[in-house]
């Protein structure tokens, strides 16, 4: 089994017939003193610093960053992981002093949408859940509040088995304690994923990347419709909506002259209003495309003109939406451009 760090030290310590408090120690010594080397942490024996630092190395997290971009409100970190492989996140901040995080799951990611840099990487395996959360614990480590967090990074969370071990670390009290709601996951709509999201964490977001209301068009775009058809995925999203009773967000990327038409907006009203009960907690958010080299198929952003009209029909029929900000997209670290590479 595959243990995270932290129960791989509650091993070590029992192992070595230390008392149970040594793990506080390193706990505090991480969470609370924000000790990033195991060489620093003083108020342990030196056996137990040296057998950290055989089994984990020096440094406390395993992702180590190697490149950083900066532009306006968004930072792009790329890390690379123990066996080389590289993934991205990116930290925006506010000028109100709130930051949120979007981390990767994967390396790579295996869906091959048709819009998204990542998925020409093809899938080279799945992040582990201390890779996961020790992109957050870096930025924690340096000082930055994890106000919020989300999974829209390289790869698809909920294909990723570890990334529910990597949740239970982020909401674990003694380490990170977030609070589940102030967590999102975004899905290409993997309902297996999707319903043990349900549950076990009902109270963390959920947004599901729709990108065309219609069923063949959907699949051109991602293949990921094929095996998991939208009408399928609605239902384990009104599942969702009916055991949380939560609002969910759907993603809709804004390509011109693809998936903007006022047809597209209409089947879209026809396809939330179809969901009973249920339908005033779906919102939508029109993302505008951010174009990347790395597709072989090229797309162009909708205008805002179109993406108004778009919204204005969505609202007139008591649709909740809402027009995305996006920032980052000049370094390459907005929504599907992200491609782990120094150079991007």
């Amino acid at each position: 089994m595959n243990y995270s760090k932290y129960e791989t030290m509650k091993q070590l310590i029992a192992g070595m017939k230390l008392p149970d408090y040594r793990y506080e120690q390193i706990i505090k010594a991480i969470f609370s003193q924000h000790t990033s080397a195991f060489e620093k942490m003083n108020t342990l024996p030196l056996e137990l610093k040296k057998s950290l630092i055989d089994i984990f190395g020096p440094s406390v997290c395993c992702t180590i960053p190697v490149a950083c971009q900066r532009s306006g409100q968004a930072d792009k970190i790329l890390f690379s992981l123990p066996d080389g492989n590289r993934v991205e996140a990116v930290n925006l901040h506010y000028k109100r002093g709130w930051e949120s995080f979007c981390i990767s799951s994967q390396c790579g990611c295996g869906f091959g949408c048709q819009f998204c840099a990542t998925g020409t990487l093809g899938h080279k395996r799945n992040m582990t859940a201390d890779e996961i959360t020790d992109q957050l614990l870096y930025f924690y480590l340096n000082g930055h509040k994890l106000n919020s967090i989300s999974f829209m990074g390289m790869g698809e969370p909920l294909a990723n088995p570890n990334l529910f071990e990597a949740l239970n670390i982020l909401k674990d009290s003694s380490l990170f304690g977030l609070s589940q709601r102030r967590i999102t996951i975004s899905t290409i709509g993997i309902i297996p994923g999707i319903r043990r999201l349900t549950q076990e964490f009902p109270q963390i977001n959920l947004a599901f990347s729709l990108h065309s209301p219609f069923d063949k068009q959907r699949s051109e775009l991602m293949p990921v419709n094929r095996s998991f058809p939208l009408h399928e995925v609605m239902e384990a999203l009104d599942n969702h909506i009916r055991h949380t009773g939560r609002r969910l967000f759907l993603a809709y990327v804004m390509l011109n002259g693809v998936n903007d038409s006022a047809d597209h907006a209409k089947a879209l009203v026809k396809l939330l209003q179809n969901r009973g009960p249920w339908s005033h907690l779906y919102h939508v958010d029109l993302i505008p495309y951010n174009a990347t080299d790395k597709t072989t198929r090229k797309f162009v952003s909708s205008d805002k003109g179109t993406m108004k009209r778009f919204r204005d029909i969505l609202h007139g029929e008591g649709i909740s939406v809402a027009t995305r900000t996006q920032f980052g997209s000049d370094i390459r670290a907005a929504c599907g451009q992200l491609f782990g590479d120094e150079k991007d």
